[in-house]
This record gives structure tokens, sequence and C-alpha cells, in this order.
């Protein structure tokens, strides 16, 4: 188990120390893990405190959400663990005053007996406590009935109402009965990529295999209520709204807020896509997102996964999810406009040049089509040498290189000059990174140099080589030794010219360029990178050959039976 702590029994009060330390408007209680607002009125002059909380491992649940607008206080139980009765009690004391206290409380047995033995304790000392329970996923739909469901993200919602109420001074029964109603109206699922690692435990709550996941799962590490194999985002997602919408009978015309919710170890390129996939379908579905969020806020540690909360809105609902607040969590806004998809500017046009096909337009084409066709069977390769001192996106890239040149027309190939042009246009769209720049320039350079000439001359091919060549120095700044892409393309080029000046053959010319190109690609897995990514490995890249330079012998490779 790797993970940044120190003693695992002391995680969750170093965590809360930390939390509180980044936010001044916080405070910890000395004895117990609970987190208040740092500068509360005397008791007497409170309004309605809310309270909520549970173990940790959810962050940034439940202190992320103490602040004005929303949460008074926070009680934290070690991980996935129920606080006790007394650090809620303790909580309550710190946060209410006469005017009460509601405890918004996730369905787990340990959380219900705690706070609710705590809220009898509070209610003898005076301080009158209203108690609303979550129950919000409905993967138990058809396993336990509605009372004994778990509470999960759609927990959030209801802070965020609850305390908006409280805000706008309405009293303590008013407070828990506008908790309790949207309580009722909220569904949420689960599903999970992967198990999380408790500190305490040391090792994944459960095993998954490559290609399975587990569907309605809870917030603790448990497995889900199915296991199944993994599927696109976009089947996913319709598989858990199905969920949600049947159980809420949500229908064409009803309003909703949406939350997208990451586990611990989703990336947020990943929630986007399942935020667009889930407001895709509910459009479809005729249901209108009026307020939608996307981000970790109620997660389980380091769990790959997501869920999705939907929670039936009116107007009255919509005004207090408005409403300002200022937790550290907190997003605020979700405000759904329309969407917004805009033509990228054109150049201007330009003069129709009709181009007379060269005797070479067809030997061209087939030269493409050979490094589109190389390229394919490359990518494993690329992709292999490029995960060991790179991204390992080269591969990819390639093959988009050869799916950009395989769509071009047949007037891409009617010269030398519009040819080269076409294809690093066509690389400059479709390869990323640096592949594609480096390549479009010295196309576009190769090309400059043959405009207007049908048939070059090897010598001419030879100083359009050499020119493309200088055009990668000149854009990356590299030169022969750094271990990039020139350490192939230098001396295949001079390979090339020098056999050309002395009387080679074409063909033979470029078998002189191939050779050079695989000793200067062999080369590089001695040398110790200067430049690109490979340059921050320093000496742990020696012994591999750059990625780079082995596409460049790919397609040199590919051109040496056409080339006669």
């Amino acid at each position: 188990m790797k993970k940044l702590i120190n003693n695992p029994r002391h995680v969750l009060r170093e965590m809360l120390e930390g939390f509180v330390d980044l936010h001044p408007g916080l405070a910890l209680l000395e004895e117990e893990a609970v987190v208040v607002r740092a500068e509360l009125p005397v008791p007497a002059s409170r309004p309605v405190a809310l309270l909520s909380g549970g173990g940790s491992g959810h962050e940034p649940a439940h202190a992320g959400y103490v602040g004005p607008g929303m949460l008074t206080a926070a009680v934290a139980g070690d991980v996935f663990t129920s606080p006790s009765t007394d650090a809620v009690l303790a909580g309550i004391r710190a946060a209410a005053g006469p005017a009460g206290a509601v405890l918004v409380v996730k369905n787990y047995t340990g959380d219900r007996l705690n706070f609710g033995l705590a809220a009898e304790l509070a209610h003898d000392e005076g301080i009158p406590v209203e108690i609303v329970v979550v129950a919000d996923d409905v993967a138990l739909r058809d396993t336990v009935e509605a009372a004994r469901r778990r509470g999960i993200a759609g927990t959030v919602l209801i802070h965020k109402l609850a305390g908006a109420a409280i805000a706008a001074g309405k009293p303590l029964a008013e407070v828990a009965e506008i908790a309790r109603a949207a309580a009722a109206d909220l569904g949420s699922m689960g599903v999970a990529l992967g198990a999380c690692t408790v500190p305490t435990a040391g090792k994944p709550g459960f095993a998954l295999g490559d290609n399975e996941i587990e569907l309605g799962l809870g917030i603790h590490g448990e497995a889900g209520v199915r296991r199944g194999p993994m599927q696109p985002a976009d089947t996913l997602v319709a598989e858990m709204l199905d969920a949600i919408v049947s159980d809420r009978s949500l229908g064409r015309g009803d309003r909703v807020a949406l939350l997208v919710n990451g586990l611990g170890a989703t990336p947020p390129l990943e929630l986007s896509i399942v935020a667009r996939a889930a407001l895709t379908d509910l459009a479809a579905r005729g249901i209108v997102v009026e307020r939608a969020w996307a981000g970790n806020f109620l997660t389980a540690l380091d769990m790959p996964g997501c869920s999705l909360s939907l929670l039936r809105l009116d107007d009255a609902r919509l005004a207090l999810l408005d409403a300002a607040a200022s937790a550290p969590a907190w997003p605020g806004g979700g405000r759904i406009g329309p969407k917004r998809r805009i033509a990228a500017p054109v150049p201007a046009p330009t003069a129709e040049v009709v181009v007379i096909p060269s005797p070479l337009a067809d030997a061209l084409k087939v030269a493409g089509l050979a490094v589109a066709g190389a390229f394919e069977k490359a990518e494993p390769h690329l992709t292999d040498l490029d995960s060991r001192a790179g991204d390992g996106d080269l591969g990819a890239s390639m093959v988009r290189a050869a799916e950009a040149i395989r769509a071009l027309p047949g007037t891409a190939w009617a010269t030398p000059a519009v040819a080269l042009k076409s294809v690093g246009d066509a690389l400059r769209r479709a390869i990323g990174g640096s592949s594609g720049p480096f390549y479009a320039t010295a196309l576009l350079r190769a090309s400059r140099r043959l405009s207007g000439v049908a048939t070059p001359t090897p010598a001419a091919w030879g100083e359009a080589f050499t020119t493309a060549v200088q055009a990668i120095a000149d854009l990356g700044g590299a030169k022969p030794g750094d271990r990039t892409m020139l350490d192939a393309l230098h001396p295949a080029a001079e390979a090339f010219a020098a056999a050309v000046a002395g009387g080679k053959s074409p063909a033979e010319a470029w078998a002189a360029c191939v050779a050079a190109a695989m000793a200067g690609t062999d080369a590089t897995a001695r040398m110790r990178p200067r430049l690109g990514r490979a340059s921050y490995l320093g000496d742990r890249a020696i012994g591999v050959p750059d990625a780079g330079a082995a596409a460049v012998l790919v397609w040199l490779q590919a051109l040496k039976p056409i080339i006669r």
C-alpha cells in the first residue's frame, strides 16, 4: 500500500487539521473530530444549526460543506466508520442554540444510531433536534425495502437545500420538512471500475477482473449489487439513469438537478464524458435538467468510478439551490445554458487553381497509401517504445495519420508539391502533440521547394528532403545527438543526397537513406535525451530507441519498394 499518510490510526485528526488550516472560516474542536464555522454568534442568537457527517474517506464530504449557506458543523468518524455519539453531541453543542438543529444522516445503521442517540441527549439539554435521513441509493430497489436503502452522494444536495432554507430564516420544523421532502424526491446510483484501499486494511476491499465493473455500489468500499462487463460510458450512464428515472417516477417535462459525482480516482476527463452522456440521455427522455454539477462531492477514498444523482425540482427548490453558499467544496453555479456549437473560422476563399496531374500522380498515391499501411502495422511497436520513454500516444497518432492519408481525395496526389502539401495539411489536423506540427512544417517547406515541378529529378527530391529536415530542426530547436526524430532524418537526408550526387540510382540512394536512418535510430538507444518528454527521464531513457526516430524509419522503409 502506497499512501501519503503517517500512522494509519492518525489519518482522521491529521486530515481535519490540514483541512481546517487551509480554510480560515472553519475551526476544529480540540477533543472531538468536529469541524464548525469559526465565528458563530452566541448560542442565544444562533439560527437553526445544520449538521451532517459520517465516516471519513468521503472527502470533500463532510467538512467541505461547512460554511455560510450550508452546514454549520460536520462530525467525522474514522475511515468508513460512524462518528461516536459523544462526537455528534459535541457538534450539536458547538453549533446549535435554542433554535435547534437539523441532523442530515445517511441511511447507515451506525450513523442512524449515533446521530439518533445524540439527538435524544441534546433534547434533554434543551436543544430541539430534527433528524432527516437520506436513503437515495436506487440500486437497492429490488434488494431491500425503501426505508433501508443507503444514503450516498445525493446527500450533498440535501445539505444545500437545508442550508439555504436556514439562511432564509426558516424555523426548525420547516427546514426539516423541506429536507425530508427533497430526500424523498432524490435518487442516486453508482458504478465502480475498481475497489478502494482503506489505510488500516492496506489492500483493496474486493477484486475485479480487467473487464469487470460493479454496479450499484455503496460508498464504503463494499461491492455493488451486481458485477458485469465493462461497457462504454454512454451505456453505463443509460443503465444508471434507467434505474433512477424509473424508481423516482420521472417523466417528460419533469425538472431535475443532476449531480455527477466522482468516487475519488476518476479524472475530470471521464466525469465530463459521463456528464455529457447524462445530459444527452435526459434530454432524449424529455427531462429538463435545470442545474448540473460534475466533480468529486462525496467519494470513497481512491475508488475509480462515479455516481449519478437526480433531484426533482420545482421553483422553490431551484431558488434554494441557487441561493448563495460559500462552503469550501460547494462549486455554486450549475446553470445549464443552451448548447453552443459554433463553426470554426475558415479562411477566405481563394481563386480555384486548375492543377494538371503530373505523370507521377498514381505513384504518389501508391506511396502515400504504403506509408499509411506501414503506420497502421507499426502501431503496437511505436506505442511500446513511446510508453517506455514518453506518454505512449505515438502509435495512436500515427494511426490517425494513416487514416488522414487514406481520406485524401484523388486530386491531392496530382503533383509532388500538391501531394506534399495535402499530406502536411492532413497530418496537421489529424495529429496532436509534437509530431503533427513537425511533419506538417516539413512537408509544407518541401512542397514549396518542388512547386511547379511536375517530375522532380533525384537531386531535386534530395534538396526537398534536406529542406524538410531543416524545417523540423528550425521549429523544434533540436540537432543530431539530442535523441529525437532528427537522429534518423538528418543522416537519412544526407545519405540520400550523397548517393544521388555520386551517381547512384534512386533505388540505391534510397537504400542508403534507409540504412542511415536505421543506424541513427539504433544510436538513439545509447543517447541521453536532451529535448522532448523523454528528457525528463534522463539516463532512465537509455536503452530504448527514440520512438519519433523509429516512426521515421517506418515510413522510410515503406517507400523503399516503391522508389525505382
